[in-house]
């Protein structure tokens, strides 16, 4: 009877199921937000080479910046609109709420950091910061790579390859930092000015680190579901 009766009820919800929102684009929506990360970081690369304290070209850079933050934010409300009204996930429903917050995190650290850089009133741009800026973008190019193989966990020795990856540019960028924080504190005389390119380098730093947060999301999930 017991047997009779679970049969008749996984019958019913096969049944139901059929009339359920599968056909969410989770994973379009995760790739259109990665592809913002790109784009932002790829800007925010180009005011840091462009910029001379004036430069309107820095200016254009921020507001696209902008732009990639603004357009990532309405993809993180729609994938949460789509998370609240779908029955069948294709990932457990944590684990697309924290990939696309934390996927929304780099590309808020990313404007802080554009916006600091014009703000604070600083005459040049470090080499040092330009490093991190570009170990930024390699690091958001390769979330987008690992973003992009996510609908099929055949991918995951590949997208796990991403991953570390990502974890080694994460320790790249530390190294970096340290080197930068090391070389502003012996050379720069002005407290001010030390006080403003160390939140320029912390910011930019910041971003690999939650990139290497999304690296570890998404190789949670590769693990739990391969």
């Amino acid at each position: 009877m017991y047997n009779a009766r679970r049969f008749q009820l996984q019958k019913k919800y096969t049944m139901l199921s059929r009339f359920m929102p599968r056909d969410v684009k989770f994973f379009d929506l995760f790739n259109a937000h990665a592809e913002q990360v790109v784009l932002g970081s790829k800007a925010l690369l180009d005011l840091l080479t462009v910029f001379n304290g004036s430069d309107e070209d820095a200016a254009k850079q921020c507001d696209l910046v902008d732009v990639a933050e603004k357009t990532a934010d309405n993809i993180t409300h729609e994938t949460m609109r789509q998370l609240h009204k779908s029955f069948i996930t294709p990932l457990e429903r944590e684990e697309i709420h924290q990939l696309i917050t934390n996927l929304d995190s780099i590309l808020d650290l990313i404007q802080d950091a554009a916006h600091t850089v014009t703000l604070y009133n600083i005459h040049h741009i470090t080499p040092e910061a330009i490093k991190l800026s570009e170990i930024g973008l390699v690091c958001a190019e390769r979330v987008r790579s690992a973003v992009a193989l996510l609908s099929s966990m055949d991918n995951g020795p590949q997208i796990l390859k991403f991953c570390r990856e990502i974890d080694e540019l994460e320790s790249e960028a530390d190294r970096e930092m340290r080197g930068a924080m090391s070389r502003l504190f012996r050379e720069e005389p002005d407290v001010r000015e030390l006080i403003k390119y160390k939140a320029i380098y912390e910011l930019l730093e910041m971003v690999t680190d939650r990139c290497e947060d999304v690296a570890n999301i998404i190789e949670g999930i590769v693990l739990e579901n391969s």
